[in-house]
């Protein structure tokens, strides 16, 4: 008895990943762990009810004591401390096969934002997993191309990034109830290659999404020290690295950390979903709250220096490693100059993130490698990172986390078309399977689609202007989404369209975009 009833498509393969055994773990960790999930999304949105209704934030004055004292988590694995430059992308082989080969220190493997959960996408994502641990990986495409690791031992370190704690997976039930996916995740890795990562030297080492609260990251903190107990692997052999990714996790780094001290090896500064989350807390909360035109966001807006300061600062007085988060822009090997943009951009993003202290970032695409391992290399001067930059110039207040009014930019009928053309194009590839869409010439996941359509449901309910004077009502957006629809030529299907519609016009505020794309892809049966 496995304690969970598998109802999916079926997949070549998946009995190597969907194991009684692995089920078991699986079914363990939900039967251990749901409530409090279920308890904490609750509590997201009590927290968010009274961000509504008071238009504020600030750091809490009940863990005034953790923020206040002296400790630092536990040290990093050796195979951890050189994080300079991360690839990250989705878990199909050969996107797989391509951030292993690309130079890169770390790979985030993406079962998150950049992968639609088609139960093809969830187990192969595994599958592609358990392969590379084993040094099995290879990919031949349907023209006859091979991919293949060039050399093992000099790929990347792993981090695969499971689903945020608000997903279930419906394809996996537990007396009738979807299982959390976070869980389903971790739990297929953890269980199916943890002891062989051991084996080799390395750890089972994680990326975490999207997390509101410390007592979210207490939550993973109990997830990792029972799953370690139940395999028989040391306590302290998960490592994981949190995304910074939500506002209100912004005024609980300290505390995020100190419940993962024991496992915990740095912070992110995930800017896209950030953005998001401001804008989704905020978005009732007047004009002070209003953002421009999205590409008009850069992180040397006020408060976005402020929230990376303060990453930075907090990290390294910890002991933990502080990475950068990724520029969207993409190069193209058949646009000069096109890819002249997309290096200059990256080099000047690194260069920032670099000069503040951040020990490595994020990028997208493995041509963009070098640039970042350049900028990195000349500030790190022989030295692996830069836990040795405290950064004790910085001192953030909540005002400066949420100094959104000050964001300088404008809002232009162009940047309005881009969020809904993007918006419709983004999900229209999810839909189908991709959850990492390359876009005029930006790269494109749930983070930034996200954005699109919450900055248009942001603008329209409190009556924003355009730079030319006019008001961002419904009906100028739906002109602008048959507008733009038309001008795509069919590229986006009218389940697509519907959903970029409902989201970011709708009179309710869904907290997620893909859970309403997720259940179109569970009616198509995916």
């Amino acid at each position: 008895m496995t304690g969970l009833d598998v109802s999916a498509p079926p997949v070549p393969r998946s009995e190597e990943v969907l194991t009684p055994d692995a089920l078991a773990f699986v079914a363990d960790l939900d039967a251990r762990f749901h409530e409090r999930r279920d308890e904490l999304l609750a509590a997201r949105r009590s927290r968010r009810e009274e961000i509504a209704r008071t238009g504020r934030l600030d750091f809490l004055p009940e863990t005034a004591h953790v923020r206040d004292s002296d400790w630092t988590v536990a040290p990093v694995p050796a195979d951890l401390r050189d994080r300079r430059v991360e690839i990250t992308g989705p878990t199909d082989p050969k996107m797989a096969i391509n951030a292993l080969n690309s130079g890169a220190r770390v790979w985030l493997a993406d079962l998150e934002d950049a992968n639609t959960p088609h139960w093809r996408n969830v187990v192969g994502g595994q599958l592609t997993l358990r392969d590379a641990v084993r040094g099995r990986l290879a990919f031949t495409s349907p023209e006859g191309k091979e991919y293949a690791v060039a050399d093992p031992a000099r790929s990347p370190v792993v981090l695969p990034r499971p689903r945020g704690w608000h997903f279930d997976e419906a394809h996996l039930t537990a007396d009738g109830r979807p299982v959390v996916a976070a869980l389903v995740d971790f739990g297929l890795h953890f269980f199916h290659n943890a002891r062989e990562l051991l084996a080799a030297g390395s750890g089972p080492y994680y990326y975490l999404p999207k997390m509101e609260s410390h007592l979210e990251a207490r939550l993973w903190d109990d997830v990792f020290t029972h799953a370690e107990a139940a395999l028989g692997v040391p306590h302290g052999s998960v490592r994981a690295t949190v995304l910074i990714e939500t506002i209100t996790a912004a005024f609980e780094m300290d505390e995020i950390l100190h419940e993962l001290r024991d496992h915990a090896a740095g912070l992110n500064a995930g800017r896209w979903d950030y953005l998001f989350s401001i804008i989704k807390n905020f978005r009732d909360a007047g004009p002070g709250f209003t953002l421009p035109d999205r590409n008009a966001v850069t992180m040397a807006a006020p408060m976005m220096t402020a929230y990376s300061d303060l990453l930075v600062r907090t990290c390294h007085r910890r002991g933990a490693f502080a990475i950068g988060g990724m520029a969207a822009f993409i190069p193209s090997r058949r646009d000069p100059e096109v890819n002249e943009r997309a290096f200059a951009k990256v080099r000047e993003d690194k260069t920032r993130e670099a000069r503040a202290g951040f020990d490595g970032s994020w990028v997208a695409h493995p041509d963009l490698v070098p640039v970042c391992e350049e900028v990195f290399d000349a500030v790190l001067d022989g030295r692996d990172n830069q836990l040795d930059v405290l950064r004790d110039d910085v001192s953030v207040s909540a005002a400066d986390l949420l100094a959104v009014g000050e964001t300088p930019g404008e809002r232009t009928e162009a940047g309005l078309r881009g969020n809904v053309r993007i918006g419709m194009q983004y999900l229209h590839a999810w839909l189908s399977g991709n959850g990492a869409a390359g876009i005029d010439n930006l790269m494109e996941d749930a983070a930034t689609a996200e954005i699109s359509r919450s900055q248009v449901w942001q603008w329209v309910h409190n009556g924003a202007t355009l730079d030319s004077g006019e008001v961002i009502t419904r009906d100028l957006v739906e002109r602008l989404v048959a507008e733009e629809h038309d001008a795509l030529g069919g590229a986006v299907d009218e389940d697509a369209r519907r959903l970029f519609v409902d989201c970011a016009l709708g009179d309710d505020f869904p907290d997620f975009l893909t859970l309403q794309a997720y259940d179109v892809l569970l009616a198509r049966g995916d």
